[in-house]
């Protein structure tokens, strides 16, 4: 029998982007596919062509749409709604991207080969003026890099029939803190790690990641990104997001993140010589070092703890 995966699309005007994503989503080879799709109000057709889609192909699931304001809710509502009875593994995708054929069967081989239940990849970004970038997220897993990033993109993520399960849980468990993390991705690979799963990164791409105005997370490169990112953390919000990703999945139960959460400036400070501990990448281990003492050395930092 071939694997049974329950593909998790979450659409919202994308009806550039969306017929040639479907049609490399039902072209998987080796695996038997049923997409659902959960469309946030759209302005520009996506509602009806993909009903249209559903009624000419019993592989294609719409569920009713709703307004939910961002990639993350919309996610979390088919994570919570979707019956995975049935399915062995289930996968996340984006309305944009274009799968390779083999996409799915490699990430399943991969599962099976590490005796994992999550499963995320490199990338192929691409941008509309024919540039190509790989997008390297494969660096080595680290003893607490699950509270401060992602696996990779997460419409590389496969996950086991019994990983969703679990996480299920905690979203019907605890709904409103689930919905106050922004990045979907984050909160799975952190809630797999801190609770046993095992995971594993492939170095291969097997997806062209569409680059364009409308994303809602992109490509994190270059100079405009990298000043984002440290507004970010001078804000603080990337360690909030942290501190209630750690408390949500259990991991403020390892020490020197617990000592961060619970001492404001000083437990910064501490954190930061846990770098390595903290991130994959040498230079974001460098930048996590430095994120630490920039915001412990901001006045405000000290007033929220986690923060």
């Amino acid at each position: 029998m071939r694997p049974r995966v329950a593909v998790l699309l979450a659409a919202y005007n994308g009806i550039r982007w969306l017929p040639e994503q479907l049609a490399s989503i039902l072209g998987q080879e080796d695996v038997d596919v049923t997409v659902f799709v959960s469309i946030d109000h759209s302005t520009d057709g996506t509602e009806s062509w993909l009903r249209a889609q559903a009624a000419a192909d019993h592989r294609l699931v719409v569920l009713p749409p709703g307004r939910f304001g961002g990639a993350a809710p919309n996610f979390y509502r088919l994570l919570r709604d979707v019956d995975f009875r049935g399915f062995d593994f289930v996968s996340l995708a984006d309305q944009d991207d274009v799968w390779f054929r083999y996409k799915l069967a490699r990430a399943i081989s991969c599962l099976d080969r590490h005796q994992a239940s999550g499963y995320s990849g490199n990338v192929i970004a691409f941008w509309p003026d024919g540039r190509q970038q790989l997008v390297d997220k494969a660096q080595p897993q680290v003893a607490a890099d699950f509270v401060f990033e992602a696996a990779g993109p997460g419409c590389t993520y496969v996950l086991r029939a019994a990983l969703v399960d679990a996480f299920k849980a905690l979203l019907l468990s605890r709904p409103d803190e689930c919905h106050q993390v922004f990045l979907h991705d984050w909160l799975i690979y952190a809630f797999a790690r801190a609770q046993g799963f095992h995971w594993v990164i492939d170095s291969e791409p097997h997806l062209r990641y569409r680059q364009h105005g409308h994303n809602q997370v992109g490509v994190n490169t270059g100079l405009r990104a990298l000043l984002r990112r440290f507004r970010l953390v001078g804000s603080g919000w990337a360690f909030e997001q942290a501190a209630l990703v750690a408390r949500l999945v259990g991991a403020d139960r390892i020490p020197y993140i617990a000592n961060w959460l619970n001492r404001g400036r000083n437990g910064l400070l501490k954190l930061s010589f846990k770098a390595r501990q903290c991130r994959r990448r040498p230079r974001d281990q460098v930048l996590f070092f430095l994120s630490c003492w920039l915001r412990a050395l901001n006045p405000g930092a000290s007033s929220r703890k986690g923060a």
